[in-house]
């Protein structure tokens, strides 16, 4: 057998491949960045014929520029922006309308008339998720009302998120994962299947949507140009994916993404744990036919997003890279925060009508105090959700995992390590997103046998630890958070 794997990370922001090799370590890489669109206030899309011509061109252009070709590569496995939804033409196989991405608010009225009749919770037992317009599921039903519906009921289009999108380009079939499949709000956690009373609820016809499957599976081979022959074999949405590739597989594992948004995920075994304390209960990943495993996450909207915001809109910096130079100029924030609300707020809050705000401020900040507590607004949101963790499962962390494009920034992850009180470690391999998709890949063809494999690959790169108590700044963020609600009537 070939000893390659190529992983197709379909993110918010750019499409890339990475190719794998037998350790787990990078051989190639390509990348191109993904054009955002903002018709209205709150609204974004993706063009997913973009993605997919994205998706084909970097997955090829990294095979070759590993210098391999399709009869090398043992599978392509795929992680995935997760709530983003794409309806598309069964005829044709184009899309019917611009994906409608996770960040997106448009659902908003739908999700309040939901919440209405059953409040936020209405259908958390079922699925493990808030009412949010996060989740899929209503972003399906507001397609639906443009013009669609009837088209919809009459099977002539198909629906799903990013990975069932590509899936369906690259074999033809329409499949998608358990753990894409728990972010829409119409699969129930206990059956893994569609729930005929939440799609009844949200108004969604069972006939637009995709056959759930396993993580770890082979789901066809690629008819695809220059991919001709290779299988397919594994999606895991993009956070359960970075938990796979930083071998999270034992309860009480768990790591934090920091890219446009964050995300901590805590595996919580084959058991779901349903949260009191705000988070989310989902599908961790499942290896063929064996029993599913959970996880409880705490999603963070906005993270690198400020980032970018701070670069983008405001023009205080001219790279995402300065930050931590403008940032590490001062000692703190000069008592400002910044409480990045764009999209109201997620986890532990789940208040759509918040919006951003910048509080604390006088003369005395500058550019560089905002800066510092733009990063600090990751640590604390962080935070937050690691307090929600505890509460729920009762474990304390004693470090924190950690990996995406923020973990660059070593004052960032310092800044983080104090505020957590806990070690903060990055592994060897940083892209732990797509070597989740590769490593469900390789399992699902046999070119790894078992977890404890993908283990024996894991190493440190680096760890910041506490240098300083911040327990006393605490109550201030929370002071903060709460100026952002009750922005949006």
């Amino acid at each position: 057998m070939t000893e390659f794997v190529a992983a197709i990370d379909q993110g918010t922001t750019s499409t890339r491949c990475i190719v794998f090799d037998a350790h787990g370590s990078i051989v190639a890489t390509a990348q191109k960045e993904l054009t955002q669109h903002f018709p209205r206030p709150g609204w974004v899309e993706h063009d997913a014929s973009d993605i997919w011509r994205d998706a084909h061109e970097v997955t090829r252009a990294a095979i070759g520029e590993a210098g391999l070709t399709a009869r090398d590569v043992a599978a392509i496995g795929i992680t995935n922006q997760r709530e983003t939804v794409v309806v598309w033409d069964r005829r044709t196989g184009e899309p019917v309308h611009r994906a409608v991405v996770w960040q997106d608010t448009r659902s908003g009225e739908l999700v309040a008339g939901l919440a209405a009749e059953g409040g936020q919770d209405r259908f958390r037992e079922a699925t493990g998720l808030p009412l949010a317009t996060y989740f899929s599921g209503p972003k399906v039903r507001w397609l639906l009302d443009q013009g669609l519906r009837e088209r919809a009921e009459r099977g002539e289009l198909a629906c799903g998120t990013v990975d069932s999108w590509l899936i369906y380009k690259l074999t033809g079939r329409h499949l998608t994962d358990v753990t894409n499949a728990s972010r829409t709000m119409l699969m129930n956690l206990s059956t893994l299947d569609w729930d005929d009373a939440l799609l009844d609820a949200i108004g969604v016809p069972r006939a637009l949507l995709p056959e759930i499957r396993p993580s770890v599976e082979i789901y066809g081979e690629a008819i695809a140009e220059g991919l001709e022959g290779i299988p397919v074999a594994g999606a895991l949405g993009d956070q359960q994916a970075a938990l796979f590739g930083q071998t999270c597989f034992a309860p009480g594992e768990g790591k934090n993404t920091y890219g446009t948004g964050s995300f901590l995920l805590l595996n919580t075994g084959t058991e779901p744990v349903a949260s009191t304390a705000g988070l989310v209960t989902t599908l961790a990943y499942r290896i063929g036919d064996r029993d599913p495993v959970y996880a409880l996450e705490g999603s963070i909207a906005i993270t690198g997003a400020l980032v970018q915001w701070l670069r983008d809109n405001l023009g205080i910096i001219c790279s995402a890279d300065e930050i931590e130079e403008l940032a590490a100029s001062v000692d703190d924030t000069g008592g400002c925060y910044v409480v990045p609300a764009f999209s109201g707020l997620y986890a532990p809050h789940w208040r759509s009508d918040a919006r951003g705000v910048i509080c604390g401020l006088t003369r005395y900040v500058t550019k560089a105090h905002l800066a510092r507590a733009v990063l600090e607004a990751t640590c604390w949101q962080t935070r937050e959700v690691a307090e929600a963790m505890r509460q729920d499962a009762g474990v304390e962390l004693s470090s924190l995992k950690v990996d995406g494009g923020m973990t660059v920034n070593s004052l960032l992850m310092q800044l983080q390590a104090d505020i957590l009180g806990v070690p903060v470690i990055r592994p060897a391999v940083a892209e732990t997103t797509a070597l989740g998709a590769a490593y469900a890949g390789g399992l699902a063809v046999g070119l790894w046998p078992d977890v404890d494999a993908l283990r024996a690959h894991w190493r440190e790169d680096a760890a910041w630890r506490p240098e300083r108590s911040r327990d006393g700044d605490y109550g201030q963020w929370l002071k903060a958070v709460e100026r952002s609600t009750g922005w949006i009537d």
